[in-house]
Order: C-alpha cells, then sequence, then structure tokens
C-alpha cells in the first residue's frame, strides 16, 4: 500500500522514531525498516520538499504486517548469496555421486 496524502497524518522521520513504543527506536533503525525492510515489508515513506516523510498509519500498517500470521515472501537474495548456495549445491551433489 501507499501513503495517501489526503487521509494520513504525516510524520518526520525523527517523530516516527520517537513514536515507537515503548521508548523509540534509533535513527538507524528506522533507516533499515525503510530501506531494507522486515521479513519482506519495508516502512512506507513519501519525499515531499526534500524531506523524506512517513505516516502515523503507515506505521501501524508495518507493525501490523510482523503480526500477522501470514507468512510474507521471503526478500531477495543478493547475487553472492545465490552463487555461495548454488556452489554448496553442486559440492554437496558431487560428494553424492550425482
Amino acid at each position: 500500500m501507499q501513503i495517501d496524502l489526503t487521509t494520513e497524518t504525516l510524520i518526520t522521520l525523527g517523530e516516527a522514531c520517537r513514536a515507537v513504543p515503548p521508548t523509540g527506536v534509533s535513527a538507524a533503525t528506522m533507516a533499515r525498516w525503510i530501506q531494507r525492510g522486515v521479513r519482506g515489508t519495508r516502512l512506507e515513506t513519501v519525499l515531499l520538499g526534500g524531506r523524506r516523510l512517513t505516516s502515523r498509519e503507515a506505521l501501524v500498517r508495518f507493525f501490523n504486517s510482523q503480526n500477522t500470521a501470514e507468512s510474507p515472501e521471503p526478500p531477495p537474495i543478493s547475487p553472492t548469496q545465490r552463487r555461495k548456495q548454488a556452489e554448496t549445491a553442486n559440492r554437496l551433489l558431487q560428494e553424492a555421486g550425482a
């Protein structure tokens, strides 16, 4: 989902850090949630006037996604990880005589 600028309450990332119960989170944690996400879900943001903002509703959606029974898609793996997995699989096949 995307942040709806007409209906959602926009907040700065600093405000978002302080809004996370019980004691807030660091700016580095907020950046990770935005850039990499958690369990396949990233925190939604918008860029307005050169400032990155999120919304209280986006925070709720992000936290709800972390607490659902559904299993989200795993994040994509990097080319390096894919190569290492392929090398391990090939080695195991050779050891098994396949």
